[in-house]
């Protein structure tokens, strides 16, 4: 099994790692500037020497003519026991060496760094006479050892001051980190903790830093919406059990009843018949559920056509004029409008909102639909006179199983509660949005979708 490192861990050597890089970075960059600081002093100090050398011996032409010079060379060379002057002829052989042991000099003129006998020499070299192709060489070595040591000095003390410093920047950002990260740790604890039973448990945001304020926030939204969804759920579950067990007990104790003792041919028939309308009644229960079950899923796929909207609600308000003549209601239409839309699933939409307004109009009362179209939208208007909706009730009316008598009526067979969660799911199907408000006596339905 592969152990994967946490989040604190891997911070914590990515700290270390930064702070090692960064150290041996600045190091190297100190020792480089060191080292070529010692360089420009070491030049600065032996080229006024070797100037003062050269000058004094210009007019040397062999090594015998070096002995009336040897005294005023030993005064030049001064006393620092690290300084010392070869002079060669220009194929290399030794005129003079001021010390023994001297390393070789390399051939071209210059700065050179040497070593021999683990000691370390900074050379300056430069002929005699310029001009003279064959003149002699004239160098001066000087013992730098002590410059070399300081310097492998400082590269130990940058190795030990990097591993000191990732080690200590590793340790305090394991420390760090775990501290940063109390508050995902308080997250991870809560969220263990939701079950079915405690949805309405929230992340405390407060304290948190902004990042994490986020994440909670991210997550409490998240908490919410399962809350909502399981409240629906559980409410939508008691509502089928309540909607189905009134015809349920109707139809077993009817038929109970009728099988009791012999009767008629006639009884049998008229006990079938009622049995047929409860049947039929679940049946479309049913039917109606899973066509919301379609629309949760996106399955309803509604067939786009062309559709003049104000003939088809002349077609229902049609439908619906004798209902409304004998119940006393004005049905009247005004406006046009066009969309492409599935002609039956819009009909369905249009029917449940009528039928809705036609059993909450008084009688005298109007219905009036509108249409129009206006900004890129197609809009449809439902509205009728009656009691208002109560304003905390009306954001619901569009939930399914719900009522706004909140006396429950159960076994109620011409209206389930369906009929207007059916209604929004189709116009979501066609992209649109509906909504319902109530406003100076009348209460409006709103359909709206974008044209195409």
């Amino acid at each position: 099994m592969i152990h994967r490192l946490s989040l604190g861990s891997r911070l914590a050597v990515l700290f270390a790692a930064c702070t090692a890089l960064v150290s041996l970075t600045a190091g190297v960059l100190f020792s480089r500037a060191s080292e070529q600081h010692f360089i420009e002093l070491d030049q600065q100090w032996l080229s006024p020497r070797l100037t003062a050398i050269i000058t004094r011996l210009a007019n040397v032409q062999r090594p015998e003519d070096l002995a009336g010079y040897l005294p005023a060379l030993r005064q030049d060379l001064g006393h620092p026991a690290e300084l010392a002057l070869r002079i060669q002829a220009s194929d290399g052989t030794p005129w003079f060496d001021s010390r023994p042991d001297l390393p070789a000099t390399p051939a071209d003129a210059g700065l050179a760094t040497l070593h021999a006998d683990g000691i370390d020499y900074r050379s300056l070299a430069a002929p005699l006479r310029p001009v003279d192709a064959g003149s002699p060489r004239v160098a001066l070595l000087l013992d730098i050892t002590h410059h070399q040591h300081f310097l492998q000095h400082m590269q130990r003390l940058i190795w030990l001051t990097v591993g000191l410093s990732a080690l200590a920047t590793a340790l305090l950002g394991a420390w760090a980190v775990r501290r940063g990260l109390r508050p995902l740790r308080q997250i991870g604890r809560i969220a263990a903790g939701v079950s079915a039973h405690s949805l309405t448990t929230r992340l405390p945001v407060a304290h948190m830093p902004e990042e994490l304020a986020r994440l909670a926030e991210a997550v409490n939204a998240m908490l919410e919406r399962l809350e909502n969804a399981f409240e629906r759920l559980s409410g939508f579950s008691a509502d089928i059990a309540h909607e189905l067990r009134t015809p349920l007990s109707n139809l077993l104790t009817h038929t109970q009843v009728t099988l009791s003792r012999p009767r008629p041919l006639e009884t049998y028939r008229e006990a079938l018949h009622g049995n047929l309308e409860e049947l039929q009644w679940m049946a479309q229960l049913v039917n109606d559920l899973l066509y919301l079950a379609k629309s949760d899923h996106g399955l309803l796929l509604p067939q786009r056509q062309p559709l003049a909207l104000h003939e088809e609600l002349d077609a229902l308000l049609e439908f619906y004029a004798p209902l409304a003549e004998e119940r006393g209601v004005e049905l009247r239409r005004v406006g046009r409008g066009d969309m492409a839309g599935d002609r039956h699933m819009l009909r369905r939409a249009f029917s449940n909102v009528l039928d809705n307004a036609l059993r909450f109009t008084p009688a005298q009362g109007q219905i009036v639909v509108t249409v129009d179209s206006l900004d890129g939208l197609s809009r449809v208007r439902i509205a009728n006179t009656g009691p208002a909706i109560p304003a905390d009730r009306l954001p619901r009316v569009f939930d399914r199983f719900y009522r706004v008598d909140p006396a429950r009526r159960e076994g109620q067979q011409e209206h389930a509660g369906l009929g207007l969660a059916i209604t929004r799911s189709i116009v979501q199907a066609h992209g649109g949005c509906i909504q319902a408000h109530c406003e100076a006596g009348w209460t409006t339905f709103v359909f709206e979708w974008p044209q195409a």
